[in-house]
């Protein structure tokens, strides 16, 4: 029996880098807010799927009368964020079932591509989970901090044909992932890629997206409106 699919949108950040009142999941982005446009991509890819949206407490309400005014319609289950990522991952978790597969992205990732989306649950038949990636295309340099703040050369050498940046979405076995985040927190867990990588599931990998990048600061928001108009 095929699994049912479910996306956990992590939304649950201040997004004070962004420098604005409005958590930057909740800006504009070519006329809709950037979390709309993040669960757009997959409801386009995958119809059916099971949106988990995962918010700030404060912005719960915000959010419910963005979509009603907007006229998005798109059903979602509503989840307080937790203290980290990681907690608010596992709120969202206690809402997917077992015998599913579940795809965790962050909300401020709004520009993937649908056959992206596509792909990586395509490919779950064979592995328990898939991350996508994409190469280093910088010179890599590992500096010690001295005390007072300055950085010097520690003499050590990066193979940068080894190194690549891990995106979202990052998709698993439901029971795996939930397996895994019964885990105690760990400031280590960056993504659920190294939550899972803890508890023992095997990782596979996919070619991500360079234009997959999140939206951390105004330059960001800036570089994904110039992407955005160039795909119209």
């Amino acid at each position: 029996m095929e699994r049912k699919r479910y996306l956990v949108v992590t939304a649950g950040g201040s997004g004070t880098r962004m420098g604005s009142d409005l958590p930057k999941q909740f800006l504009q982005l070519g006329g809709r807010a950037v979390l709309q446009r993040t669960i757009e991509r997959f409801v386009e890819a995958c119809p059916d799927i099971k949106v988990i949206t995962v918010l700030p407490e404060a912005h719960v309400g915000w959010w419910r009368r963005y979509c009603r005014e907007r006229g998005f319609n798109c059903p979602q289950r509503l989840v307080n964020g937790g203290f980290t990522r990681f907690h608010s991952v596992k709120n969202a978790l206690a809402y997917v079932p077992d015998g599913a597969v579940v795809a965790v992205h962050d909300a401020v990732r709004p520009l993937l591509s649908p056959a992206l989306i596509r792909t990586m649950f395509g490919r779950m038949d064979t592995v328990r989970a898939l991350i996508p990636v994409v190469p280093s295309v910088d010179t890599l340099a590992v500096l010690d901090r001295d005390p007072d703040g300055t950085l010097r050369d520690s003499g050590e050498q990066v193979d940068r044909s080894r190194i690549f940046g891990a995106q979202t979405p990052q998709i698993f076995r439901s029971e795996d992932l939930k397996a895994a985040y019964g885990q105690g927190f760990d400031p280590a867990f960056t993504d659920d890629a190294s939550v899972a990588r803890r508890y023992g599931i095997p990782l596979s990998y996919v070619a991500g997206e360079r234009n997959n990048i999140k939206l951390t600061t105004k330059e960001d928001l800036s570089l994904a409106e110039a992407i955005l108009q160039l795909s119209c």
